[in-house]
């Protein structure tokens, strides 16, 4: 397990109108950035893992706790996590550090900002890795009214949208056992009734399977969250139709080469068509669950660090 004292020092960085708190190794191979985006509800501790091996490969790390999460600025207002503010904030850090584009990686969420990161702003995206999430079609119908015909409303997309504030005040009531309980191997997003799925996760309080990180850990989470609470990083999810209003009018191809990363355990569906949306795709899946990068640290840094030496980026 790593020990969280050598994760690097944050920093607090001005941008967009927030200020983000980022953590940064490799600031001696200036010119070959890579910017690692966290996912819900993670931290940018979740990149420990492979911040040695890419910094050995000669990268500028940079690693956000983007708006919402841990010392980062937390908003009050909804609409301010949508994708624009959210892709925003990247584009700010790019300027900040005087690159004109970047390599992202991101999961879960994180993998849902750098799709979106793409889109919005392609000439400052160089090449994109994401774990877990692929590219979610935009399809004819907001994605919240999608999800509430298919999974109904007590699905969690749904109920974070629908009842606001609800999950917010449980999660908050109960945040190391949520967390203790959500970051598990194999099908950590699953628990009973899934369809109030983090409700139940907060309150589960036998142990939902074997744990992806050691105490010491986990406490960099708990501590994050209970800091700044889970309202912020909640609201990703209630911009969720808004986003699919504001990339109406985007072409919505990926046009840069693209690693995708599964877990062949993970409760995120893999996508049928990714193809079609991101040309330039190599798909590859590892056995483990929805946490890739902390699972299965080893064989996520090989197959990131091949894919970029096949680019010819290292």
């Amino acid at each position: 397990m790593f020990n969280p004292t050598d994760f690097p020092k944050p920093t607090l960085i001005s941008v967009n109108g927030v200020e983000l708190e980022v953590f940064e190794a490799g600031q001696q191979n200036v010119g070959k950035p890579i910017v690692l985006c966290h996912g819900f509800p993670e931290h940018a501790f979740s990149w420990r893992h492979q911040v040695p091996a890419l910094v050995a490969a000669g990268y500028h790390v940079i690693i956000p706790n983007q708006r919402g999460y841990g010392n980062s600025s937390c908003p009050t207002e909804v609409t301010e996590y949508d994708i624009e503010h959210l892709s925003g904030d990247l584009i700010g850090l790019l300027d900040h550090y005087g690159y004109e584009d970047a390599t992202f990686v991101g999961h879960d969420w994180g993998a849902n900002v750098v799709w979106g990161l793409s889109l919005l702003h392609p000439i400052r995206v160089n090449k994109v890795i994401n774990l877990s999430l692929p590219y979610q079609e935009r399809g004819e119908k907001p994605w919240i009214e999608f999800l509430e015909e298919i999974f109904g409303a007590d699905f969690y997309f749904v109920h974070f949208n629908r009842q606001p504030g609800v999950a917010d005040a449980i999660l908050d009531e109960n945040t190391s056992q949520f967390l203790r309980n959500i970051h598990r191997k194999n099908e950590p997003l699953k628990a009973p009734e899934p369809g109030m799925l983090m409700i139940n996760l907060a309150r589960a309080e036998k142990p939902l399977g074997e744990p992806i990180m050691s105490d010491s850990e986990l406490a960099v989470f708990v501590s994050a969250f209970e800091s700044s609470g889970f309202t912020g990083s909640i609201n990703w999810y209630r911009n969720l139709d808004r986003n699919w209003r504001l990339l109406a009018d985007v072409n919505p191809i990926i046009q840069q080469p693209t690693l995708m990363i599964y877990g062949d355990r993970d409760a995120v569906l893999k996508s049928e068509n990714l193809a079609e949306f991101v040309p330039n795709v190599e798909v590859i899946s590892l056995d483990c669950g929805h946490w890739i990068q902390q699972e299965k640290p080893e064989e996520t840094n090989q197959a990131i660090l091949k894919w970029l030496e096949q680019q010819g980026a290292t």
